[in-house]
């Protein structure tokens, strides 16, 4: 004689499996994607912030109209236009930040004068050239920033961008030799380097930070007396 067998029906398993886990709310789903906008909309947020500032240096005006018209461009390029969404580093240095807002402003003026010099200036032709910079960050929003920095100094003007070398082709004026477009390549890397300081990552920053390799490859005085 066999003995019975006993079947669990599958609500009971699913019931038991679920046993002393605490029942989910109706509100958790709904609390969970506002999270996810807020959460979304806070890494969006100084991105949105920068084209706003964009709008207002390409026009020279900080007014209170240029303001609503950069916003009104911003939410038109953000909301408007299906864009993919530009991931941060997450990484805000207000520090670096200012240090390259003032170093910005000192390289308008400064190119302004330069230019304005070079024009009045009927002894000499400003010499021209088109230079190849290779930058070193990987990134398409540094990239971005670092031409578009590059364009609003006074002299130069971003002519290409190659993405996959990550090279930006420059038009510059006022080089008379190497020496000069030299020059122009390090300024070039500079603002890379300041952008990355105030907005990349901890790895992009790692790029530009001296190693220790180097100094100890370095080879150091014998401090042994005596003369060879």
């Amino acid at each position: 004689m066999t003995a019975p067998i006993h079947h669990t029906s599958r609500a009971d398993h699913s019931a038991a499996s679920t046993a002393g886990r605490p029942a989910r709310q109706p509100g958790d789903g709904a609390g969970a994607a506002k999270r996810g906008v807020l959460a979304q909309v806070w890494r969006q947020l100084p991105f949105f912030v920068w084209l706003i500032a964009l709008w207002m240096l390409l026009w020279g005006q900080f007014t209170v109209l240029a303001f609503i018209t950069g916003l009104i461009a911003a939410i038109a390029v953000t909301r408007v236009f299906r864009l993919p969404p530009v991931e941060l580093s997450g990484r805000v240095n207000l520090w670096y930040g200012l240090v390259f807002v003032l170093e910005f402003i000192a390289s308008l003026v400064k190119g302004s004068l330069i230019v304005a010099w070079q024009v009045l200036d009927f002894r000499r032709q400003p010499g021209t050239a088109i230079i190849a910079v290779p930058l070193r960050t990987d990134d398409d929003l540094i990239m971005t920033h670092t031409a578009v920095t590059a364009s609003l100094i006074p002299g130069s003007l971003i002519v290409d961008a190659d993405r996959d070398r990550r090279i930006l082709y420059l038009h510059v004026i006022g080089v008379r030799d190497a020496a000069d477009i030299e020059k122009q390549r390090e300024s070039v890397l500079h603002w890379e380097q300041r952008i990355v300081m105030a907005v990349g990552s901890r790895a992009q920053m790692a790029l530009y930070r001296p190693t220790r390799s180097a100094s100890s490859e370095t080879p150091q005085p014998s401090r042994k007396g005596g003369t060879s």
